[in-house]
């Protein structure tokens, strides 16, 4: 079988399925923008769209699609290019959050077309309108700036054969005509690498600390600093966390940047913004933004972890959520739909009101006064990962059947 994988950074979600379908003995090709790593036996290839010039008042909802068609086109090259090179796939399975598939089905008309089903922007029970602090005044424009947002997803449900989501909160933010059509099939975490280690030790130099298991360590991560995560919530948490346990650390990873939400007000960083918020009542050597840091350090430090904050509006479950569970980390998270679908309060985990820093505060607080009376969290926590999303023994056999391999 050949099979064509598009993903403007990939492998991204197939970095486990594309080698797996080598090593069965399929062709693989994959076409994306952003270079990586090659995978053993998939044959990378590259595009290069060229972006249409901003309007003059800046980036428009409708200047985001002409991106995207943009991203279609550009594609629609390489996979002609393909075509005429002799590579006619039996299964394309796309990404199309950034357009790349617009125009797969008129390249490869007889091809199996899937499509990863990563999220599906303004329902009711999703993220648009979760978080009043942020929300903007005009609904309209809010409701048609998300209808533009959507346009690239309809076309590409429209034109596949089936979706594949990782969760059912993220299926279930699908238009109901063709949520049926939707697999849930998690990604895989990998409960052989992402696993407890009571002698762990983490030395974060750009902290100029080294943090041992044991100690009072409160951890919270994001790809990027937002409230999308919960990073405001989480800062405001600290005041009466940091009183409370006065031998607590706080690590907190991720970057300056935005992945999902509104940037900040020009010249700003929503890190900066919520930091100078806080500054005066925390003690900041206590707390050490450490940034981006390789996923073996990130590792490191989940496994020294005493209690794992993770926040997060009704949206695209992290993975780092859950390889925190594998390692088997007390996790204190927010009780949005995301979370609940993973963590029973009390049994797994330990969830708190999105919006409530001083309760997130309190229930960390008190984690970390009775860890020793919690290690059952951990431990269940572990055993849901194992029992749901194991890679090797579990998503990755169910993903090879859904390709159809």
């Amino acid at each position: 079988m050949k099979v064509l994988f598009v993903h403007q950074n990939f492998p991204g979600q197939f970095k486990h399925l594309a080698p797996r379908l080598v090593q069965l003995g399929h062709e693989v090709v994959a076409l994306g923008v952003n270079k990586s790593p090659p995978l053993a036996g998939v044959r990378h290839i590259y595009h290069a769209p060229i972006p249409p010039p901003v309007g003059a008042d800046g980036r428009t909802a409708l200047d985001d699609y002409a991106a995207k068609f943009a991203r279609g086109e550009s594609a629609a090259k390489a996979m002609r290019d393909l075509s005429r090179n002799g590579f006619q796939p039996d299964v394309v399975f796309a990404h199309p959050g950034w357009g790349e598939s617009i125009f797969a089905r008129d390249v490869f008309p007889r091809a199996r077309h899937l499509m990863y089903a990563e999220y599906y922007y303004g329902g009711p029970t999703g993220d648009a309108v979760f978080d009043p602090e942020f929300a903007s005044p005009d609904e309209e424009s809010t409701r048609m700036r998300t209808r533009l947002k959507n346009m690239h997803l309809l076309q590409a449900m429209e034109a596949s054969d089936g979706g594949l989501s990782p969760t059912k909160f993220q299926r279930d933010q699908h238009p109901d005509w063709f949520r049926d059509r939707i697999s849930v099939i998690h990604d895989g975490i990998d409960t052989d690498r992402f696993r407890p280690n009571p002698a762990a030790v983490v030395g974060l130099r750009s902290a100029g600390v080294e943090l041992r298991s044991g100690d009072e360590v409160v951890t919270f991560v994001a790809r990027e600093l937002e409230p999308y995560r919960g990073y405001h919530t989480f800062m405001r948490s600290l005041p009466s966390l940091l009183a409370a346990r006065p031998n607590a650390r706080v690590v907190i990873v991720g970057g300056d940047g935005v992945s999902y939400g509104a940037a900040a007000p020009a010249g700003k960083t929503w890190k900066q913004i919520f930091l100078d918020e806080v500054r005066g009542a925390i003690d900041q050597t206590r707390v050490h933004f450490v940034g981006r840091i390789p996923h073996e350090v990130l590792t490191q430090l989940m496994q020294v972890s005493a209690v794992h904050v993770y926040l997060t509006y009704p949206f695209v479950l992290s993975w780092s959520l859950l390889e925190a569970m594998s390692i088997g980390c007390l996790v204190v998270g927010s009780r949005t739909a995301p979370l609940e679908e993973v963590i029973q309060h009390g049994r797994n985990g330990l969830l708190v009101d999105f919006f409530d820093p001083k309760a997130l505060a309190d229930t960390v607080a008190e984690a970390l006064e009775n860890r020793s009376g919690l290690h059952h969290l951990r431990a269940s926590a572990r055993e849901s990962v194992v029992a749901d999303f194991d890679l090797k023994r579990k998503c990755l056999p169910t993903l090879v059947d859904f390709v159809g391999a």
